[in-house]
């Protein structure tokens, strides 16, 4: 085995660790949350629980000619890449010789 091959193995299982590790340090203030009591409220073991107010938004959103606008750009922007990619594959192709036609 080359050494460039061992190099990235070691590399990509502690890319992997690395990975796993950050995952772990993003879930954990979600594992360990709890509720604290308001100040002043006494004993943390008699807590009563608060129902949410939930605020619906009824205003806002997107227009649909923005939508309509993200739309158009989007496929003009792909059709751009489709083009200048088939571009550079034709431009790299090797010409056949006159005699394989």
């Amino acid at each position: 085995m080359s050494t460039i091959r061992h190099i990235f193995r070691h590399a990509t299982r502690l890319g992997i660790a690395a990975a796993a590790l950050l995952a772990g340090i993003v879930a954990a203030p979600a594992a360990f949350a709890t509720e604290v009591p308001l100040p002043g409220t006494g004993d943390t073991s008699s807590t009563t629980t608060v129902p949410a107010t939930v605020h619906t938004v009824t205003v806002g959103g997107t227009p649909g000619w923005q939508i309509a606008l993200f739309v158009v750009a989007t496929a003009v922007i792909a059709a751009v890449a489709a083009v200048l990619l088939d571009r550079m594959r034709t431009g790299r192709r090797r010409e056949l010789a006159p005699s394989a036609h």
